[in-house]
Order: structure tokens, then C-alpha cells, then sequence
């Protein structure tokens, strides 16, 4: 598979992971079955498992240029998971304004870059 391809897949997966996990946890009106705090907080954690888990698959396979790689994939991560988000907040599926979603979900998606990255950088300074 193309390693663009392959970086894409593994967006969707960061992204669909949590997003089927939040169902355990709101109900057939859109309520949160638990507080909301904590809600965010196991999204969160579970992005970044998952984000983590799939970073350390594909950097098996790469063998030079780790920085390149490490901001190339978690740029298209970034790109992939806004895109899928904001398709659910102009469908209605988040009851919540273009706004409301970067101030409250939006920017959290900026560690997917931040520890791709930092990945690269650390096989980077490994292997020099």
C-alpha cells in the first residue's frame, strides 16, 4: 500500500476509534450518560492510545528521513480528523457551531503532530 495511503488509514482509524467508543456514553437524545468532563477526558486518552499505537506501526517501516515522515503524518492526521469533524458539525451530528468546535474539540487535534513529530525526532537523534 502507498505510504499516503497507508498515512490516511491510520487517520481514520485515530479518528473512528474514539468516535465509536463515545457511543458508549451518550444516549438516543445526544446526552452524555456520564460527566462531560470526564467524557472528554477518555476521548482524549483514547485518541492518543490509539494515535500512539498506529505512530510506532508505521514508523517500523520507515527507515530514513524520520522528522519528515513524523510532520507528514501527523499533518495528515490533523488534516483527517478536522475534515471528519467538521463534516459532523455542518451535519448536525454536533450540536455545536464551526466555533464551538475548534475552541472545544479543534486545537486537541494539534498533539497528533506534536508527538508524530517528537517520534521523528527521537529516531532521528537514535540513529545519528
Amino acid at each position: 500500500m502507498n505510504k499516503y495511503m497507508r498515512m490516511v488509514l491510520f487517520g481514520l482509524i485515530v479518528w473512528l476509534v474514539p468516535f465509536i467508543l463515545s457511543f458508549a456514553f451518550v444516549d438516543r437524545q445526544g446526552n452524555f450518560t456520564i460527566d462531560e468532563t470526564f467524557f472528554k477526558s477518555i476521548m482524549v486518552v483514547t485518541g492518543a492510545l490509539v494515535g500512539v499505537v498506529l505512530a510506532v506501526r508505521y514508523f517500523r517501516d520507515v527507515e530514513t528521513g524520520y522528522v519528515n515522515e513524523g510532520i507528514t503524518l501527523g499533518v495528515i492526521w490533523l488534516v483527517v480528523n478536522l475534515a471528519l469533524d467538521l463534516v459532523m458539525v455542518s451535519g448536525g451530528f454536533f450540536q455545536m457551531t464551526v466555533v464551538q468546535y475548534f475552541t472545544d474539540i479543534g486545537m486537541r487535534y494539534l498533539v497528533m503532530p506534536i508527538y508524530t513529530m517528537g517520534m521523528g525526532y527521537a529516531l532521528m537523534q537514535r540513529t545519528s
